[in-house]
């Protein structure tokens, strides 16, 4: 499934076509060592479905699909008519090198007239093979036998003319693909591909599982969905031939896998000693010995994901006889929900038997779920999977697990099954890219299944948007934590970089920080110097996907990790006092940070090893600094921005002044906002000002009070002024009381704004029509943070419940 996104992402923009040739057909011009090639008969049809499919857009601000698309920006030249072979492969020096193979036809090739295309000819034994230089990459072609021929790499194109590809069995898996689907994938499976596996913690390298695989690609708007086979001659050392003479069986590991889970594996067999055998082949390691008769009715093994913890399943025809092998494994040491859990003597029985689909050793207690029997290392994946069973809130029960099963079989040799944590751990593995594939919480489940039939596979995959259902409208108070003390700031919450989900942060009045799951347990609670100040941000500090806590507090600036440590050589002591919150500046989206440090009128730049940045030249401004220091992006152009009570400080990266403001502005205690493209705040008088980046000052007269709020987003301004709350120009008329500064969010799509009224402790949430959303308000004592911190579709907020404690609502 990821490998074949990840072929796709090398399309884009790249065009060539064909049928088939006069005298030989176009798989024969594949070069040997390719070890992807796409296939198409509408180039056009695939461009489109490409540039308009949620998921693959995903990939699209990755490195790799930067720089592929950057590399086969003269490809965009071909206007080819019929059927395009793209291939894919490494040189010598491991570098991505394509190959173009089409029909010729006449405009084929288009380049009249255009601006930085430079072309000359050059000679290969007495033929003419065209060195073509556009927007400064270079390609070449040729034109053999009546077919068009074109590579980065002048190697293949000289190959060409005298190369023919005899693969047979590329060429008959070659012939399995359709000619009327959106593309067709065949990937060679050995060590020169790019993709490494389709398994989590890359368990099952790609080149051992299979020899060829080849897939019909069908690809919508919010779908994609796959269908092919895969084919391996040799038994002994490709995996998919473990289950060759096995007969597939209706996989079930989907009615014991909790909701929360992050996925399942499950592969099956009609009798355990035919299935181990061929296992026994592939790995040359005999374990018959090891498993007494505890497989002897099994005919279903699985593997629960749930973040860092596995449990392993094994489905059972007999589940008395099975228990009965068990009869030695008697130990209980617990019992849950009426349920005994037993300890197990054999933590390492299922890799040593079933290795490499399975990889756990430490099975160390099981319990029996009617025909289940599921074996874990610690209590609490062992109860959250009878409570789930026993509550039915198991994937099975789940409407877009129904959805997807839709497009599989109910019965197969192997089939994974991923939430989107792991599908995007899988997909970032096989990038081999610092820039992530972003966040795919929309398709909450992603599945790929073999069914192995007589000397092949099929291959199914489906990768779909989940459909949001109707929404209920109702509130639900899901959370309601008490700490130790007071609380002296608001709730918010930050990331956990190995669920992918939310986490609750917040300090008491002894200046205690908590970090709180989203389940209610607080996972610990660190001393700080003093109280932070403003929103804490997260950094990925050793660009490795751990995120980290950074904030300032009067006298420090901290970095801590998931665990509340310290991270040397943080924190950074200052003598003198910070006056603002910590402002996080990564320019490139490169993780190389800059950490801004406001001291009254002074500002400190320092990198993320605590050194100061010498390059900015900012030193001082002529008041007192008003405001958190803002980084905008207009363009190509990086913005700092900030005010005193008098001024406006617009600088570049280095801290000299990029813009000058050309009017002066008596300035309020309101934030700078990037609106419709211009640095805005107000004045004291409740005045709107926006300057450009010319420096231009307008003036806008909008009836605030100076007791005033305001909060934009890139083009939607929200202001309060007494009770009047507008939004987008739609007011809505409060009852008095004492109110939080507005606070827009802005998710799925949608525009939410909020506010409390702290007098009489109500939390109120509007959309961007300044509609009241229905059930609200609710109680609340602070200002509220919104955002999706689970695996479901609903969102939740956070905010100060009584004095010390903190409520977590969810809207359903």
């Amino acid at each position: 499934m990821r490998l074949f996104c990840f072929s796709l992402l090398f399309l884009f923009i790249y065009g060539c076509s064909n049928e088939k040739t006069n005298h030989t057909q176009l798989i024969h011009f594949v070069p040997e060592n390719s070890s992807i090639v796409l296939k198409t008969s509408n180039l056009e049809s695939l461009k489109s479905g490409i540039q308009n499919n949620d998921f693959l857009q995903h990939f699209s601000k990755t490195n790799a699909y930067k720089n592929l698309e950057s590399k086969l920006n003269g490809l965009s030249l071909l206007q080819p008519t019929g059927e395009l072979l793209i291939c894919f492969s490494k040189n010598a020096k491991d570098s991505l090198q394509y190959a173009v193979i089409t029909k010729y036809s006449k405009g084929l090739f288009v380049r009249d007239s255009l601006k930085n295309y430079i072309e000359e000819t050059l000679k290969y034994e007495k033929k003419s093979i065209i060195k073509s230089s556009y927007n400064n990459h270079t390609f070449y072609s040729a034109v053999i036998d009546s077919t068009f021929f074109a590579s980065s790499s002048i190697k293949l194109v000289e190959n060409a003319f005298n190369y023919s590809n005899t693969n047979a069995e590329l060429e008959k898996i070659y012939r399995t693909t359709e000619t009327d689907k959106t593309v067709s994938v065949i990937l060679k499976c050995d060590e020169t591909n790019f993709i490494k596996s389709f398994f989590p913690d890359n368990q099952l390298p790609l080149k051992t599982f299979t020899n060829y695989i080849a897939f019909d690609t069908e690809i919508s708007q919010d779908e994609t969905l796959i269908n092919g086979i895969t084919q391996a001659n040799d038994s002994t050392k490709s995996f998919i031939n473990v289950f060759k003479n096995t007969i597939p069986q209706e996989n079930q590991i989907q009615h014991i896998t909790p909701i929360d889970a992050d996925g399942f594996l499950s592969f099956t067999f009609n009798t355990y000693e035919k299935f181990h055998s061929n296992l026994v082949k592939f790995t040359q390691i005999d374990t018959l010995k090891e498993t007494s008769h505890l497989f002897d009715n099994i005919i279903e093994v699985g593997v629960i994901y749930n973040s860092n913890d596995r449990a392993i399943v094994l489905n059972s025809l007999d589940g008395i006889s099975t228990e009965d092998a068990l009869i030695s494994e008697q130990n209980v040491i617990d019992t849950f929900r009426q349920v005994d859990i037993l300890s197990f003597s054999k933590p390492d029985l299922f890799e040593t038997c079933f290795s490499p689909l399975i990889s756990f050793n430490k099975a160390t207690k099981y319990c029996i779920l009617d025909n289940f029997l599921v074996f874990g290392d610690n209590l609490e994946i062992l109860h959250d999977i009878i409570s789930n069973y026993q509550n039915k809130t198991t994937l099975s029960e789940q409407p877009y697990f129904d959805d997807i099963q839709e497009q599989l079989s109910d019965a197969s040799s192997l089939l994974m099954v991923f939430n989107p944590s792991i599908l995007n751990d899988i997909l970032n593995n096989n990038l081999e890219d610092d820039s992530a594939v972003t966040s795919l919480d929309n398709y909450k489940i992603s599945a790929l299944q073999f069914i192995y039939d007589t000397n092949f596979a099929h291959v199914n995959g489906i990768i779909k948007k989940t459909k949001v259902k109707a929404a209920q409208n109702s509130i639900t108070e899901e959370l309601n934590i008490r700490l130790d003390n007071d609380l002296l700031n608001t709730p918010q919450f930050v990331t956990n970089h190995i669920t992918r989900q939310k986490e609750i942060v917040v300090q008491d009045i002894k200046n205690n920080l908590y970090l709180i799951s989203n389940s209610g347990k607080v996972l610990w609670k660190k001393q700080l110097d003093g109280p932070v100040l403003g929103q804490i941000e997260q950094i990925d500090l050793y660009k490795n996907g751990k995120l980290q806590l950074a904030f300032t507090t009067p006298h420090r600036l901290y970095v801590i990790d998931r665990n509340g440590h310290n991270v040397s050589p943080f924190p950074g002591k200052f003598n003198d006092v910070i006056t603002q919150p910590l402002s996080v500046f990564d320019y490139g989206n490169n993780k190389n940070y800059r950490l801004l440090i406001t001291q009254g009128k002074n500002l400190l730049m320092y990198n993320k090893t605590l050194k100061v940045v010498k390059g900015f030249v900012f030193k001082s401004a002529n008041n007192p600094i008003l405001n958190q220091p803002q980084h905008f992006r207009i363009g190509s152009k990086d913005y700092i921005v900030f005010k005193t009570h008098n001024k406006m400080y617009i600088l570049d990266r280095t801290g000299r002044t990029r813009v000058s403001p050309k009017t002066s502005n008596s300035f309020s205690n309101e934030s700078i906002y990037l609106y419709n493209n211009k640095f805005t705040t107000t004045n004291p008088d409740g005045e709107l000002i926006t300057i450009d980046s010319r420096g231009n000052s307008v003036s806008q007269n909008l009836n605030l009070s100076s007791q005033h709020h305001i909060e934009t987003s890139s083009k939607t301004l929200v202001t309060l002024s007494e009770n009047k709350l507008t939004i987008k120009g739609t007011t809505y008329e409060l009852d008095y009381g004492i109110y939080t500064s507005p606070k827009l969010f802005y998710l799925h799509d949608k525009i939410y704004v909020a506010i409390t009224d702290l007098q009489t402790q109500k939390v109120y949430l509007f959309d961007s029509n300044a509609q009241l959303l229905p059930n609200f308000p609710v109680y609340g004592n602070s200002a509220i943070t919104l955002d999706n911190i689970d695996s479901d579709k609903d969102l939740e907020f956070v905010t100060k419940g009584g004095t010390n404690s903190v409520i977590l609502y969810q809207i359903n």
